[in-house]
């Protein structure tokens, strides 16, 4: 095993993308966040700004959250009206998430990677999430407004992934089945949870060097 794929679901206030960042510097391997808007943006032509707009997001209209188009693998040609559409813009996201994993050792947040890759032998899927209070302290460091703010911001941006993830895979995002490891970050820490990933890559993986 030359290379391990790691994807990382997360709970806003978690810590998730903190515990890939360290995971892979840790591993010296690339971290892959919103970089994929980018690559995405220049593999398709399409304007990045529509990737950002759309980044893990749905449309507000309610017959959209109730629709489900979970992900095929199918791109939409150019010359198709739906070409910059919400979906195609996923299902550029979704070929350079599948062109990285097999070219490279990496870890990739969000984004319904997890689901993407679940068919390749060399992907670990972990789902960092933690209780509220710990969330909510933890986003009143990066986030300038009133308590009750925060909260109701957290609430917002946990459903809205929710939805996303729902609409793509047809799976619950906070359902463990969906995942190889589940870590709550307010017990371990950010070190402790880097550790716990790489302690499960040397037992599913123990011909990958570090």
């Amino acid at each position: 095993m030359n290379k391990v794929v790691i994807t990382i679901a997360r709970q806003y206030g978690s810590g998730g993308r903190t515990v890939g960042e360290m995971l892979a510097k840790d591993l010296g391997i690339k971290y892959y966040d919103r970089e994929l808007l980018k690559l995405a943006s220049d593999e398709s032509g399409i304007n990045e700004q529509l990737f950002e707009t759309a980044d893990e997001k749905l449309k507000s209209t309610r017959l959209f959250k109730i629709a489900r188009k979970v992900y095929s693998g199918e791109l939409i040609p150019p010359e198709s009206d739906e070409f910059t559409s919400n979906d195609n813009l996923f299902n550029y996201q979704a070929k350079i998430i599948k062109e990285l994993a097999e070219e490279e050792a990496c870890v990739i947040i969000g984004r319904c990677a997890d689901y993407i890759l679940k068919d390749y032998s060399h992907v670990l899927s972990v789902f960092i999430h933690a209780p509220e209070d710990f969330c909510i302290t933890e986003a009143m460091k990066k986030l300038s407004m009133p308590l009750k703010e925060i909260d109701r911001f957290i609430t917002k941006t946990d459903r809205r992934k929710a939805e996303y993830y729902k609409y793509y895979t047809g799976r619950d995002w906070t359902d463990a089945r969906n995942y190889d490891l589940c870590l709550d970050s307010s017990k371990l820490g950010f070190e402790r949870c880097v550790e716990e990933i790489k302690a499960y890559i040397r037992i599913r993986f123990p011909d990958y060097i570090f």
